[in-house]
């Protein structure tokens, strides 16, 4: 009760109430812009919260996390082209509301569903990080091993089409994370002569580089696109009949993000998937969806905004990223000089009660900010690319340099760009390079910690019931891509081969 009174006193300082009201505009403005999103937004700001107190930081960076999933659904009703991705599912039945005429109904119900599921995250992430913490103060060595292993097998299905294509940018990730000097053995690994590298590649320059420098080359390619606009009045509040149709739908995709949020490496975009197949499997009638249907919109929007929250939870608690933008944030609980997990909530508890409060904020403002300033938050698709987009990269450059005052980081970050650019094309996501990048050092420095304790006796990693655990998750996540995949190909024929009888 201390903890959460020192933060709700800290929340008396205008500067840190400013800071959350300037991430929730800042985080509904990235979202509204098509090719921006919450996760490119966080890379960009990371280095330039170095200079502010922890708290600040992560709370700015968590409201705009939470507005930023909300403002994706703006451009994707009206625009017909998602501001961030998971919003992808909102634009199946926005865009046709919005076409129809109702686009202010459309924002209004998207609005109060990404509140409710806001909220529903916030107060799983108060209940369930808490508990959580209190069952990795059983962790050990093997434990966390075990723990980073089921992390990067839940790459498999993070984003993108191909568990194979996720495993591969996860690999890539944690060979990265390997690069410089191993302490343990003083061996210089991967650097090439370079000393510059042998304390390590560091994570920011690169994500700055997959996220905002490969999008800036995929924007280039688009100049000549152009988008139809839908006209938008006012965002009106969903009318008692309206409320009364989706709140099955909503209530069910809260249950659903949250499950999905607090699975490591998920993320909203799933979550908002998922959410829009359960609402239209749920209804009775499901002729309208994809036409405009009200719980088209209603049932992805709770379940994206329910798994920001929820992602949350793993990342606090174990240290194991819950989605791409909390990889971001776990990152600049790292650069603070905090440690993520049990001990978290012993030592820095007031932190912890400040990123409930500024996540719960977040979720009303952006209400707020959505209701009144949805038509002017549409205006930013307006800003023609040829200047939005240099304006990124020099942010992206800026960011780069400001970690270390290194020039090699400019040069890292735009490696990394190109690299995403070039993978993109072949299929390939950021999301996992990332995250491998990121648990890569846990997974090495835990298994040496490990096999030093088991005197290299790879046996003794049964004797751990927990561990056995992980590594039964581990491997069902990795078979059952694959068995899924086989069931669809099996049913395929089947499909094809009635419709040949």
């Amino acid at each position: 009760m201390e903890a959460f009174l020192s933060a709700l006193a800290a929340f008396a300082d205008p500067y840190l109430l400013g800071v959350v009201l300037i991430g929730t505009i800042g985080g509904v403005l990235v979202g509204a812009m098509p090719g921006l999103s919450s996760t490119m937004a966080t890379a960009l700001l990371l280095p330039f919260t170095l200079t502010m107190d922890p708290i600040p930081a992560i709370a700015l960076l968590s409201a705009l996390y939470c507005a930023g999933t909300f403002g994706g659904s703006i451009t994707a009703i009206l625009v017909n082209a998602p501001g961030a991705p998971p919003a992808a599912a909102t634009a199946f039945d926005g865009y046709p509301l919005a076409q129809r005429g109702q686009a202010g109904m459309a924002l209004g119900m998207a609005a109060v569903s990404s509140v409710i599921g806001g909220i529903f995250s916030v107060v799983v992430l108060i209940i369930a990080a808490p508990l959580l913490s209190r069952v990795a103060y059983n962790f050990g060595p093997p434990e966390y091993f075990a723990l980073a292993l089921f992390g990067l097998s839940m790459l498999a299905t993070i984003s993108g089409e191909s568990a194979v294509k996720n495993l591969i940018g996860g690999a890539l990730g944690v060979l990265l994370a390997t690069v410089g000097m191993d302490f343990t053995t003083g061996v210089d690994r991967f650097t090439f002569g370079y000393w510059e590298i042998s304390e390590g590649i560091h994570f920011i320059p690169v994500m700055i580089g997959l996220f905002a420098g490969c999008e800036f080359l995929t924007q280039a390619s688009k100049l000549k696109q152009k988008r139809v606009r839908a006209m938008l009045d006012a965002v009106k509040l969903p009318g008692w009949h309206d409320f009364k149709r989706c709140i099955g739908t909503i209530a069910r995709s809260c249950g659903i993000g949250s499950f999905i949020g607090l699975l490591p490496a998920e993320g909203g975009t799933v979550a908002a998937m998922i959410g829009y197949n359960e609402a239209k499997r749920w209804a009775k009638d499901k002729s309208g969806f994809g036409k405009g249907d009200i719980r088209g919109v209603a049932g992805p929007e709770a379940a994206n905004n329910a798994a920001t929250g929820a992602a949350m939870v793993p990342t606090l608690a174990l240290g194991i990223p819950g989605s791409a933008t909390t990889a971001i944030i776990l990152g600049a609980l790292l650069v603070h000089g905090l440690r993520p997990g049990p001990h978290l909530f012993t030592e820095t508890p007031t932190l912890l009660y400040a990123i409930f409060l500024s996540m719960l904020l977040a979720n009303f403002a952006f209400a707020a900010f959505g209701f009144v300033g949805a038509k002017l938050f549409a205006r930013v698709t307006l800003i023609p690319i040829e200047f939005l987009w240099p304006a990124v990269f020099v942010l992206a450059s800026i960011g780069s340099y400001a970690l270390e005052q290194s020039i090699l980081d400019v040069w890292i970050m735009l490696t990394a760009g190109l690299l995403g650019f070039v993978l993109k094309r072949y299929g390939f996501s950021a999301a996992p390079i990332i995250m491998g990048l990121i648990l890569g050092e846990l997974v090495e420095n835990s298994l040496k910690q490990s096999l030093i304790i088991f005197d290299h006796d790879w046996l003794r990693f049964l004797e751990r019931p927990i561990v056995v655990t992980f590594l039964a998750l581990t491997l069902a996540s990795m078979v059952w891509p694959i068995v899924s995949l086989v069931k669809s190909r099996q049913q395929a024929r089947r499909a094809a081969k009635a419709g040949g009888a």
